[in-house]
């Protein structure tokens, strides 16, 4: 079976359930337009509704990307009788007319004959925008964006459900907090866990240590929790591996210094009560990033934050003047911090 048919049929978001029941019933509007975040979910999306309208037929489906497209030519496309079919299909993708212009397209939305249907596909859009009015008076809008940890955790379980495959809610998390929340990753990961073991029926940590590759922003986490519990050892094998796998040191250390100021702003709230769902809402990360950053923050005072942030503003303005060699630099903060008082 195709992997990713499946796993498309296996997801049952809120926001695509109209768009999964038009491609299920063929019954569709004239005029739709997928955006925001989850690039996974709308790549999929837009090849289900090419295969339900168009499916082989090149002659009844035109494609647009960009910005560079004559709009004349595009309402000559729509206005044209699909060729021994029901629909004629025209999907424009990362256009910008959702953020200015668009007025011709915009006021040609309401006049589609009844056999053309649109397909947008965008990232970001102004809803203020004549393009985005029109398309929901006249079509059916379907904004995807990241999912959240509960969400994918559901979506995943089904995946291995239909392979025959269980593992457990703290597993799970595991696995998400490891490769992160990207779909297309997680994804990728899945199948991988899928194929490691095919006699075995229960996915382990061990299973996801041994064959999942774990995101920077999780390596960078390791680092953190190295340099506070004082285990120089642990930190510095961190960066060398990171190194050698031609991570930038600069990289690094913006990654460094985000995630000191992260645990900042955990402890920060945690102080003032707030629960870990609040703090993670508040600064604007999924759940278990939030959770690491409080679990962190119980190892650093406020004070050693911010003296942390400031030598890693220091390390980064002295490594841009030259005045130090950026490995040099990194690792020397990371001694730092990581030594034994």
């Amino acid at each position: 079976m195709n992997n990713v048919r499946k796993k498309i049929q296996l997801w049952k978001g809120r926001k695509v359930k109209t768009l999964s029941e038009d491609i299920k019933s063929g019954n569709f509007k004239n005029a739709y337009l997928i955006c925001g975040e989850e690039e996974y979910l709308k790549l999929n999306y837009k090849n289900q509704m090419i295969k339900a309208i168009a499916g082989d037929d090149t002659m009844n489906l035109a494609l647009y990307e960009g910005k560079n497209f004559d709009v004349n030519e595009v309402i000559d496309n729509a206005e044209t009788f699909p060729f021994f079919a029901e629909h004629r299909l025209i999907v424009m993708e990362s256009t910008g007319l959702f953020k200015s212009g668009g007025e011709q397209l915009a006021e040609y939305m309401s006049k589609i004959p009844e056999s053309t249907v649109f397909l947008f596909v965008e990232q970001d859009v102004d809803k203020r925008s004549k393009m985005y009015k029109a398309v929901k008076a006249n079509g059916y809008i379907c904004e995807i964006n990241r999912q959240t940890e509960k969400d994918l955790s559901m979506w995943a379980a089904r995946i291995f459900a239909h392979d025959g495959k269980k593992i457990t809610n703290a597993n799970m998390s595991y696995l998400i907090g490891n490769v992160g929340t990207d779909m297309e990753v997680l994804s990728r990961e899945i199948e991988k866990l899928i194929s490691y073991d095919l006699d075995k029926d229960v996915i382990s940590k061990e299973d996801i240590d041994a064959v999942c590759i774990k995101q920077l922003n999780v390596r960078i986490f390791d680092m953190v929790d190295a340099i506070s519990v004082k285990n120089q050892k642990k930190t510095l094998d961190c960066y060398y591996e990171l190194v050698a796998e031609k991570e930038p040191p600069m990289r690094i250390l913006f990654m460094v210094s985000r995630q000191f100021n992260l645990i900042l702003q955990a402890k920060d709230l945690s102080a003032r009560g707030m629960d870990r769902n609040a703090i993670a809402s508040v600064m604007g990360v999924q759940g278990f990033i939030a959770n690491k950053s409080i679990n962190q923050s119980r190892n650093f005072s406020v004070n050693e934050l911010k003296l942390a942030l400031a030598d890693c503003v220091a390390t980064e303005e002295n490594i841009k003047k030259g005045i130090m060699d950026e490995n040099i630099g990194v690792e020397m903060l990371l001694v730092k911090y990581s030594r034994k008082n």
